[in-house]
């Protein structure tokens, strides 16, 4: 067992190698880089009408989660974004910034902020893209993502047909595989170690019970999940940003220290780690955008497989609601984590050396100690409890989807037992191997999903300057440019 374990440790370094390379940092953030151009930076000039329309609308489109007829298999816009952040915000917010931290030092969290302001067009693109192009399957629920808009979108430019199909189908094998790490074993390995670190519970009976639960709300389909996450996402976000918010207001005064940290570190202008993690901005640069893709997915084409279930028909106001998806998580969640492990005094500010024997999410753990003493601990335990079992299940969903493009709708039940069962595998397997695994699954699933962003980049910006010349502009000789299904406008309500 030992020596296959190697094996796949040994293949998966020199995969790894390859697709977090350089070009693959390039085509990750200069994507976004591009949308925010071509969008004209919609993130910052149309700030107010986002937000007004994201978080600003929540209780407005409560009115929208009752359904009847033909319509019945979607979900509200709230629930949409509850199910996307449920898989967005989990153990990469937490332990995923405290490895950042360790590996990269304090310069690393001003890169994974790079990656988010960028992400969050990214995101905002597949969204559209994946409203534009979405389609109902045999049973009457909405079928969106990636594997659609490279099929269908790059598929259908002139010679492009066969490319778009088959990157269709890559990305979709990379989806499954990327759901069993991201979405799966890193998550619950994260809660069985937690676990057992602040409650004596056996990773075992960790597995067994994360089972059970999972199998309840994954085996009833994505209303169950989306039900469920509706729930459970804002009371553990909430749980999770106020308890940051008392550390930060209680180091309120070393804030300057800590962001200098950031700003500096970024740019190699101290030693990162002495020479125990590396040093420079490579090591910040690498690890800040490896951390934050994990934590905002931004680039993955994840989330839109569950945002294309809303029942909103406007494209563009599915994007937007891609912005908060980023922003609540990278700019709020990880920030805060970050601020509270720096502020701890559990790292040198100057050298950005460890001053901790704690590793990853205990790491956090002890910087809340330093504030709420022993609860501190068993805080940051129950708090991964939530986001990373929130995870799972936002995750199932994603697999599923990448599951029924590839052999339909009969066979999901299959998918869905194997997921379950991997989830008492993933609490007792060796946590480094769990998130280099899932490190590899997010840069192979990327790489296609940008390559159909890139190409029909024209269209998300002829898709946006058409919003905001209809909507924000309010000019009525423009018509809009809803889904490239016709019957699906029609029949389907915003």
């Amino acid at each position: 067992m030992s020596g296959l374990v190697d094996l796949i440790t040994k293949v998966n370094s020199a995969v790894n190698g390859f697709v977090w390379g350089i070009p693959m940092l390039i085509l990750l953030v200069g994507t976004g880089i591009l949308m925010t151009i071509l969008t004209r930076f919609f993130q910052l000039s149309h700030i107010g009408h986002w937000w007004k329309n994201t978080i600003g609308g929540i209780f407005s489109d409560k009115h929208i989660t009752k359904h009847t007829g033909k319509n019945d298999k979607a979900i509200s816009q709230f629930q949409s974004l509850c199910t996307a952040l449920a898989a967005t915000i989990g153990t990469g917010n937490i332990v995923g910034v405290a490895s950042a931290l360790i590996a990269g030092g304090p310069g690393a969290i001003f890169w994974m902020w790079v990656v988010a302001f960028f992400g969050m067009m990214t995101n905002y693109s597949e969204n559209v893209l994946g409203i534009y192009y979405r389609r109902k399957n045999s049973k009457g629920e909405w079928c969106g993502g990636a594997m659609y808009y490279l099929k269908d979108g790059l598929g259908s430019y002139k010679g492009c047909k066969q490319i778009g199909a088959v990157l269709a189908v890559l990305f979709s094998v990379f989806c499954l595989l990327a759901s069993f790490g991201i979405g799966n074993m890193s998550q619950v390995n994260s809660i069985a170690a937690n676990m057992k670190a602040a409650f004596t519970i056996s990773p075992a009976i960790t597995g067994v019970v994360l089972m059970i639960l999972a199998a309840l709300v994954i085996l009833g389909g994505l209303k169950r999940i989306a039900s469920v996450t509706e729930k459970l996402v804002p009371f553990m976000a909430i749980a999770y940003i106020i308890g940051a918010l008392v550390i930060f207001f209680v180091n309120i005064g070393h804030a300057g220290a800590v962001f200098g940290a950031i700003f500096k570190g970024a740019f190699g202008l101290r030693a990162v780690g002495g020479g125990i993690v590396g040093s420079g901005i490579r090591m910040a640069l690498t690890w800040g955008m490896k951390r934050g893709v994990f934590s905002n997915e931004a680039g993955l084409g994840s989330s839109v497989m569950v945002h294309s279930n809303s029942n909103v028909k406007e494209p563009v106001r599915q994007g937007m609601w891609g912005i908060f998806e980023v922003f609540a998580d990278t700019m709020v969640v990880c920030t805060l984590t970050a601020f509270a492990v720096l502020s701890s005094g559990l790292i040198d500010l100057e050298t950005g050396a460890v001053l901790s024997e704690s590793a990853d999410s205990a790491l956090v753990g002890e910087a809340f100690a330093t504030v709420f003493g022993s609860f501190g601990p068993m805080f940051i335990a129950i708090a991964i409890l939530l986001f990373a079992f929130s995870t799972v299940l936002g995750w199932s969903h994603y697999g599923t989807k990448a599951w029924e493009y590839l052999f339909g709708t009969k066979s999901i039940i299959a998918y869905r037992l194997v997921f379950i069962v991997m989830i008492f595998i993933g609490a007792t397997m060796k946590l480094s191997l769990a998130w280099d695994l899932s490190d590899t699954f997010n840069g192979l699933m990327a790489m296609p999903n940008l390559i159909g962003v890139l190409c029909l980049s024209p269209l998300v910006m002829k898709i946006t300057k058409n919003y905001v010349a209809r909507v924000i502009h309010k000019k009525t000789d423009v018509k809009p440019m809803l889904s490239v299904f016709p019957d699906i406008n029609e029949e389907h309500a915003e």
